[in-house]
């Protein structure tokens, strides 16, 4: 049987019960964990795009280490603008 015909669901859902393998759940059980790890993902992967472009911009300053994942603040000199964005219909003039 060739699970990759059977689709990304399929794959997913068995991916699942092996990494734990003494779960148990129904089908509204399993559709809930599936639905928040796919909004995770999602979210993940939004907030990445806008974090990018906020520092892209200027808005964010990014600091790297060695020792920790990267971290974000705002850029004082660009404050005024970032509320004045903030505040308004969101379109950048």
């Amino acid at each position: 049987m060739d699970l990759r015909a059977q689709g990304e669901v399929t794959k997913a859902v068995l991916s699942y019960f092996v990494r734990f393998p003494g779960a148990a759940d129904n089908l509204e059980g399993i559709t809930r964990w599936r639905l928040q790890e796919e909004r995770v993902h999602r979210t993940l992967e939004e907030t990445r795009v806008a974090l990018d472009w906020l520092t892209a911009v200027g808005y964010l300053i990014r600091e790297d280490s060695l020792s920790v994942e990267p971290l974000f603040r705002l850029n004082d000199a660009r404050r005024d603008e970032a509320v004045a964005l903030v505040l308004s219909d969101g379109k950048s003039t």
